[in-house]
């Protein structure tokens, strides 16, 4: 088999195998949680229900129910109306927390009820945190000759100077990046989550492509909310795009600075050599040079064409 048709292989199967990780996490905190989410939610009605039926409250009774409640609060189950039709452990959202765990996005809006979850949210992230780097890592290698390389070249090709063609590319990479994971979506969220402002849905998003997951502002959690587990499902696939696009302007921005020479004159460590070393055994097999991709090369440089072959003089 052609080696791009091995690469496109190892990718699919890194992408199929992340998806069937989540979902038998998914599996896992569902049949872990629910039972328990249930049990709470069951508490919580007796518990309304005796309070209403006492006459007269005292102030340690009115304590120890609103201990009670705000204790529930943190496990993600209201008291309001008690509405147990909508379960945060049902399969999608299980799948959406398991999502959070590996992303390091981690909201804290669900946390596991039961010890069980507990241990097995240990393990899982103690998986599937580096995995899930590993698959960003594979797919970020993908896209550096279509998005990063092959551009530079083209700038180039316009007349363009290598350092121009490096920060003119690095802007515009920025500017799509900003246009499409955090002004667009933000626009999204404003409409579906009837709560949120065109603000809250742009905060939203810089958060949790930052992976800072605050967890005051989490989709999905209007009650009654209609498609409810399409809605998780597609954040899901927002969540690690958006992550695979930041860390690949990340990645373009380091090496821009090596280019110009920021790393050196800040004396922090320059990117080539691993780059390097990642280039010449790659987790996937990167594009074949494009005709006329004109960026210089030294001898003993790797045949594909990256920042380190542009030439610095």
């Amino acid at each position: 088999m052609h080696s791009a048709g091995k690469s496109w292989l190892l990718l699919t199967f890194f992408l199929l195998f992340y998806t069937i990780y989540l979902l038998f996490g998914a599996l896992v905190f569902s049949s872990l949680e629910r039972p328990v989410e249930e049990q709470l939610h069951a508490d919580m009605s007796r518990l309304k229900r005796d309070f209403l039926n006492v006459s007269c409250v005292s102030a340690a009774e009115l304590d120890a129910f609103l201990l009670r409640v705000l204790t529930a609060k943190k496990y993600g189950v209201s008291a309001l109306g008690n509405n147990s039709s909508s379960s945060n452990w049902d399969l999608t959202s299980s799948m959406f927390f398991a999502n959070t765990l590996v992303t390091t996005v981690g909201y804290g809006h669900t946390t596991p009820l039961s010890d069980g979850g507990k241990v097995f949210s240990i393990f899982y992230a103690l998986l599937g945190v580096p995995f899930t780097m590993l698959v960003l890592t594979a797919c970020v290698q993908r896209l550096m000759f279509p998005l990063v390389l092959g551009p530079v070249g083209l700038l180039q090709r316009s007349g363009l100077d290598p350092r121009p063609a490096a920060t003119v590319h690095l802007v515009l990479l920025m500017v799509l990046v900003v246009l499409l994971f955090f002004v667009t979506p933000a626009a999204v969220f404003g409409v579906v989550e009837t709560s949120w402002s065109y603000l809250d849905g742009f905060y939203f998003c810089f958060i949790s492509l930052c992976t800072i997951g605050l967890g005051d502002y989490v989709p999905g959690m209007e009650p009654e909310q209609k498609y409810r587990a399409l809605y998780q499902s597609a954040v899901m696939v927002y969540l690690f795009l958006g992550l695979m696009m930041m860390y690949l302007l990340l990645r373009t921005f380091h090496k821009m600075a090596d280019l110009h020479g920021l790393t050196t004159f800040l004396q922090l460590p320059r990117c080539e050599e691993s780059d390097l070393d990642e280039e010449r055994e790659p987790i996937v097999e990167e594009e074949p040079q494009a005709p006329g991709f004109c960026l210089e090369k030294s001898v003993d440089t790797p045949s594909q064409p990256t920042y380190n072959t542009i030439n610095k003089g």
